[in-house]
């Protein structure tokens, strides 16, 4: 049997790991079920090295080969999202604080098929697969936590090298599976060269005036109309300080003030998300926000305090890799299952980080319930949302045929 029956015939496993996982969501880096049900679902993988991380619920599986050689590395996220499930499924949510609305319970449930499928191979393998399942994806920036923590380097012992110091060899390649609801039709895969994803930075203003009485705002310096004026100018100064060229996305998601009508508060604050695709874009946007929300409460009469986060960088995909993911995609599933992204996503990813050190690529997979249309379906965050899994063993067909072509062509 070839690679994609042998992911078919596990899915009926897959897939009850899939809902179990789905059952009991966990969200943010502590995912201590999620974890236990990964580390079962990995007993009894042969050649396989399993370590669980210090700092977060990692699990960090290194499947090594017959014969020695690169490494490859796959990554999985696993945390859900805190929203209550709206979906009318059998499997849904029993926690009513949580649901996987992203996929990512797909996404772990493919990694252990591939773990399996690498292992039946491994007597044909020259070199070791580290399988990443990581928590806090969302918001918890748990790719980082696993740099920090050594994932880059768990599949290569230690070479000395000029006496006492050593290196470690970092994969040749990484890549990563990420499920949709709505961007492509059911069962297709897509990926790009070069910006898959977006940068995700945070603005968060305070505006500091005079508080005082509704009725004498000559008495006060009400910070109020000064954080309008913030919000309703930013989005011009953005694209005025981009290439047109270049997209941005603005949005303010949080705005406070104020406790009742007659009464001046003492401050106001804003919070948004800003989205754009390469360093230098980011950079030119913090200091032209800095400067506009400095200058908008000058002219009020009050003061601004500005602070623009670098959360997540933006995710850069290796142009060959991408290339090379499409041909595997269309190798294991046909040039009608393969299309390129015509432009990237603004969500943002923290897989970006492990694409910053290692060659490799994000692959899109489009998971919407067969007969319904994705382009009217709820997106991934919905509460309403509904993932069809049974497309969990072609997901894992595709991580172990990246693995295995990757570490044949590299070792030729």
């Amino acid at each position: 049997m070839g690679l994609l029956d042998d992911a078919r015939a596990m899915a009926p496993e897959l897939v009850a790991l899939r809902r179990a996982v789905h059952q009991e969501p966990e969200v943010g880096l502590y995912l201590p079920r999620t974890q236990e049900r990964i580390l079962e679902g990995l007993e009894g993988v042969p050649g396989t090295t399993v370590t669980t991380g210090r700092a977060l619920s990692s699990v960090t599986a290194v499947l090594r080969g017959s014969r020695p050689g690169p490494t490859v590395l796959l990554r999985a996220d696993m945390d859900a999202l805190p929203l209550t499930e709206r979906a009318d499924v059998p499997y849904r949510s029993r926690d009513d604080s949580a649901m996987h609305a992203c996929g990512h319970d797909l996404h772990t449930a493919m990694l252990v098929g591939a773990a399996h499928l690498l292992a039946a191979r491994a007597d044909r393998m020259a070199g070791q697969v580290v399988l990443m399942f990581q928590p806090g994806e969302e918001g918890g920036d748990g790719a980082r936590l696993m740099l920090d923590e050594g994932v880059l380097e768990a599949g290569q012992a230690a070479v000395p090298v000029d006496g006492p110091e050593t290196s470690r060899s970092l994969p040749v390649a990484a890549y990563a599976l990420h499920v949709s609801s709505r961007h492509w039709a059911r069962g297709q895969f897509a990926t790009r060269p070069g910006a898959v994803m977006a940068a995700s930075d945070r603005l968060v203003v305070t505006v500091h005036g005079t508080g005082g009485h509704g009725s004498a705002p000559h008495h006060a310096r009400n910070p109020i109309p000064a954080a309008c004026a913030m919000v309703g100018e930013l989005s011009g100064v953005m694209v005025r300080s981009l290439d047109p060229m270049e997209p941005v996305t603005f949005s303010v998601g949080a705005i406070h003030a104020g406790t009742a009508a007659n009464i001046i508060p003492e401050t106001a604050s804003f919070q948004a998300t800003v989205r754009t695709f390469s360093q230098d874009a980011g950079d030119r946007l913090a200091a032209a926000v800095t400067t506009l929300c400095r200058g908008v409460a000058e002219a009020h009469g009050v003061t601004a305090e500005v602070r623009y986060l670098r959360e997540y960088p933006p995710t850069i995909a290796t142009p060959a890799e991408s290339a090379f993911a499409a041909d595997v995609a269309r190798e294991l599933f046909g040039e009608e299952r393969y299309e390129e992204m015509r432009q990237p996503l603004t969500a943002a990813e923290d897989f970006s980080r492990v694409l910053a050190r290692v060659p490799g690529t994000v692959v899109q997979l489009g998971a919407t319930p067969e007969g319904q249309d994705h382009r009217s379906a709820p997106g991934n965050h919905s509460p309403h949302v509904v993932f069809d899994d049974s497309l969990v063993a072609d997901g894992a067909a595709l991580y172990a045929g990246l693995a295995l072509q990757r570490l044949s062509e590299h070792g030729n």
